[in-house]
């Protein structure tokens, strides 16, 4: 069994990490801590789990109990954090959810969390994962393909709309062509295609969704349709959680799954690929748990096979 703790344990990502681990038949939840809620039922934290879990939250984290950690305090603190606990942590493998250690850095030993750009280098050893944005995961998914056959060769517009439960009947721009996660696509390019140069300008909205994220990434590409199918399809055959389906898409097709659905037009010399994720599952934690599942080489679809609620 793996033996699992859980810092930052009052955060949605990390509610949504407890409701799956409590179903993964190779995981033994060990803590969940958070000084905020410590000595407080997690049921009492986290909606839904009355009768799933009796485990009372922890002010301090017990490092010698586990083999993983889930880190998920927020961007800005998670670094502190995690540097504060270093000799601590030598021997436990770490999935960080905050973006402090997404970008590349020469002092950065953690391997970007995307299973279908670096799945191999998981498995093969890798001790730390910096788990992907969910707006960064929807348009990576949607490009990595064209970027793996050097095709992404001009600027890449994306306009994404994510759920927020705070804004009933209501939207919002976020941060619009200065989001983080642009940054984080434009590396994730090069990484395939070394001579990506263009920009990634993007456009996220936040709206009165429960959850869920949609992306249309458009950009040009000389191919015909029927050739970029074939270049998603190849890329996608031996992944367990990205389909490109041949209908339009929407957010009830992946809602409470760790799918990735896309779908691809061309538009004269434009090719619009629209991708579909739970933007708190795929967007977050069934990413982390598929990290999990490579680090320890089980198979990828352990605890992630997940009933689509769409009727």
């Amino acid at each position: 069994m793996i033996k699992v703790g859980i810092t930052g344990g009052d955060t949605k990502v990390a509610g949504e990490i407890i409701r799956l681990l409590l179903n993964h038949p190779d995981v033994d939840l060990k803590w969940i801590q958070s000084e905020r809620c410590a000595g407080t039922p997690v049921c009492d934290v986290h909606k839904g789990l009355i009768g799933e879990c009796d485990t009372v939250v922890v002010d301090k984290p017990v490092w010698d109990e586990i083999d993983v950690l889930f880190n998920c305090f927020h961007t800005g603190t998670a670094r502190d954090f995690l540097d504060s606990v270093r000799d601590e942590t030598r021997g436990i493998k770490i999935i960080d959810l905050s973006g402090d250690y997404r970008m590349a850095a020469e002092d950065n030993e953690y391997v970007y969390g995307l299973p279908e750009l670096n799945r191999k280098t998981m498995v093969r050893g890798a001790t730390r994962v910096a788990n992907p944005g969910a707006f960064a995961i929807a348009v990576e998914l949607a490009l990595l393909p064209l970027a793996r056959n050097l095709l992404v060769n001009g600027d890449i517009h994306v306009t994404a709309v994510s759920g927020d439960p705070l804004l009933a009947d209501n939207v919002k721009l976020y941060k619009a062509l200065s989001h983080s996660h642009e940054a984080e696509i434009e590396q994730t390019l090069r990484m395939l295609q070394a001579s990506f140069s263009s920009r990634v300008e993007m456009v996220p909205v936040l709206g009165g969704l429960s959850r869920g994220l949609i992306a249309a990434v458009y950009l040009d590409c000389p191919l015909s349709i029927n050739e970029i199918r074939r270049l998603y399809d190849d890329y996608y055959s031996d992944h367990s959680f990205t389909f490109v389906a041949d209908k339009q898409v929407d957010l009830k097709d992946v809602a409470n799954t760790n799918k990735c659905i896309l779908h691809l037009e061309k538009h004269d010399t434009r090719l619009l690929v629209t991708s579909v994720i739970d933007s708190m599952l795929k967007g977050s934690a069934g990413t982390a748990v598929h990290n999990m599942n490579l680090l320890f080489g089980l198979s990828e679809r352990t605890g992630l096979a997940i009933k689509p609620s769409a009727l």
